[in-house]
């Protein structure tokens, strides 16, 4: 199965950006993030969408 949302960490790795890159991602909506519980999750199709955009 595959993940549907990775978590703040697991994105930044992804990515190879820091944390800090991450919420600044989230706060210029580049990313679509969403909490369940404390954490703060990043939707899969976001972070497709931005690589994609990259190309």
């Amino acid at each position: 199965m595959e993940r549907l949302a990775y978590s703040i960490n697991d994105t930044a790795r992804l990515l190879s950006l820091g944390r800090t890159s991450v919420y600044a991602m989230i706060a210029d909506h580049r990313l679509e993030s969403f909490k369940w519980g404390r954490r703060t999750l990043i939707r899969a199709e976001s972070i497709k969408r931005l690589i994609e955009a990259q190309d």
